[in-house]
């Protein structure tokens, strides 16, 4: 069972959970299609083209948040996707939330996302959140520094844990 708004108890509905293997270890983010459903849907394309595969964490900011997915590894990439508007909700980004990275204009988020390490209420009805971590905090919690890192992790294959593959 995870925990949905307002403390209501769901069921884990595998389309709904990711499984993310990363350099450090296994993460699984269950995905908040009640909040974000147009981000969820562009995470969930993504997935299915196995866009995520192999891209690095660009931006690992210690006491603050792990960002990946951007193709070129530089923080100005995206897919082939169009951009997103935002769904901004009032869900707080606390530990373990995954929020989408975005330009300045609210509606320019594409493929990038972050992992919070710590609370970060400040980007609360700031930027949209797609999912909270479940399982594999301290994986991410391994994740290396810098931005970019000298050493940097990456996202070795990420799948919705209703695909075997």
């Amino acid at each position: 069972m995870l925990v949905g708004p307002l403390g209501a108890a769901r069921a884990a509905n595998p389309e709904d959970i990711l499984i993310m293997q990363t350099t450090k270890g296994t993460v699984k983010i269950a995905l908040r299609p009640e909040l974000a459903p147009k981000h969820v849907a562009q995470i969930k394309a993504l997935v299915a083209k196995h866009f995520y595969d192999g891209i690095i964490f660009h931006r690992v900011i210690d006491g603050f948040m792990a960002q990946t997915g951007d193709p070129t590894g530089t923080g100005m990439g995206g897919s082939d996707l169009p951009d997103i508007p935002a769904e901004f909700s009032g869900a707080h980004f606390g530990r373990g939330t995954v929020g989408m990275a975005r330009a300045e204009d609210p509606n320019s988020a594409n493929s990038q996302f972050f992992i919070m390490f710590a609370d970060g209420g400040f980007l609360d009805h700031q930027y949209t959140i797609w999912g909270q971590v479940t399982e594999g905090m301290d994986i991410i919690d391994q994740i290396e520094r810098g931005e970019p890192p000298a050493n940097p992790d990456k996202i070795v294959k990420m799948r919705l844990a209703s695909d075997p593959n």
